[in-house]
């Protein structure tokens, strides 16, 4: 169908009214529909040091700024949301981010791995929560059962600079806190959502609590965002990267969506982590090809969860990964998607510059859907 009359259909059913503001997961070429350019592959360990500047291999999505305890991605106003998105990609990995997190009510900040086709592994943490943090992953974008996130005990992460750490190969993701496992998931317990696509890397915070958001994100964020109290700042120091496998491109040689499909141009895949890896693909001849420019912007309206390892409130709504207020021409480029928590219900869409009704909202949402898919069949 025509990517962009879909697209638009769904930013006009996500973001009624002139102002728009929306955390959204998107990508903006997805290899599992079509062919798209091959991924930046990182394939080396280095520490990045943000301190002092953004570090090469990094872009800076709104203000970041830096004073004297490293980056600072605050929210100080409406529509605000600043992240940092590595220009590189990896293919299984561990990262390591130094960071310290946003406080305030409605406040979420957060740390993601995300690929072009939607594999997701998450770091979250709310600001009027300062006794935990929350895991969550998702598999291709899938929204049919939402029983992946979780919640980890972690006091004063508003306070003090801690390490969080996500160690994902083939077989098992590791959370960490300081070096302490969480949580573990193993592939063969994610229910066919296994991340294991080549992942680019974000981190940032957004206004959850946004006023003119839905009840169900206000909820999740903790309650309403009051900006007179900001800004609301969220510090990292260092993020520490070591791609598993090697080379200088990753490639998708077909449209499974399995990581033994991803070829590595100049190098190998490696699906385990060094201690056990063992190369699965043999080194291709590089292909000539621009690299993928992921959309900046990034979260879903709204997402996930809760899990076996620690059950969430099941009335909470959340957002996934780092969000960013966008405008509608911004929004316009993108496809969010909708994620309820711990419910086969849909979940609330929310909305900026337009008060309404609940479910006038959501019928209105679902007819321009369903224009779209219709508009996409005749087109």
């Amino acid at each position: 169908m025509n990517l962009s009359l879909y697209l638009l259909v769904l930013t006009l059913a996500c973001f009624p009214g002139p102002i728009l503001v929306c955390a959204q997961t998107y990508t903006s070429c997805n290899p599992l529909k079509k062919t798209c350019p091959l991924d930046p592959a990182f394939g080396a360990s280095q520490s990045f040091d943000f301190t002092k500047e953004i570090s090469k291999g990094w872009k800076p999505v709104g203000t970041v700024a830096h004073d004297k305890d490293g980056m600072a991605l605050a929210v100080a106003k409406k529509l605000d949301g600043p992240l940092v998105q590595s220009d590189f990609y990896i293919m299984f990995g561990r990262v390591e981010f130094t960071l310290r997190a946003a406080p305030g009510t409605g406040i979420v900040s957060s740390a993601v791995l995300q690929s072009d086709c939607l594999d997701e592994i998450d770091w979250e943490w709310l600001g009027g929560d300062n006794a935990q943090a929350q895991t969550n992953y998702f598999g291709k974008g899938d929204l049919t059962t939402y029983d992946r996130g979780a919640y980890h005990p972690d006091p004063g992460n508003h306070d003090a600079f801690k390490t969080y750490t996500i160690d994902w190969d083939s077989s098992r993701i590791l959370w960490q806190i300081n070096g302490n496992t969480v949580r573990t998931l193993e592939e063969k317990n994610a229910k066919g959502q296994y991340p294991q696509t080549p992942c680019f890397i974000k981190v940032g915070s957004w206004p959850g609590g946004d006023p003119d958001g839905a009840p169900g994100t206000i909820a999740w964020a903790g309650g309403l965002t009051d900006y007179s109290k900001g800004p609301y700042t969220m510090h990292v120091k260092t993020i520490k990267v070591t791609d598993y496998s090697t080379g200088s491109t990753y490639e998708y040689t077909d449209k499974s969506g399995s990581w033994k499909s991803i070829k590595s141009n100049g190098g190998s895949i490696h699906g385990l982590n060094p201690g056990n890896a063992v190369p699965s693909s043999s080194p291709v001849t590089s292909k000539a090809s621009k690299v993928n420019t992921v959309a900046t912007t990034s979260s879903a309206c709204s997402t996930s969860t809760k899990s076996s390892v620690a059950a969430l409130p099941s009335t909470s709504v959340k957002a996934s990964s780092s969000a960013v207020a966008v405008s509608a021409t911004s929004a316009a480029k993108s496809s969010p998607t909708m994620r309820p928590v711990n419910s086969t219900a849909p979940a609330p869409i929310r909305s900026s510059g337009a008060s309404g009704n609940g479910l006038k909202g959501y019928f209105m949402t679902s007819v321009l859907l369903l224009a779209g898919y219709v508009l996409g069949l005749v087109i």
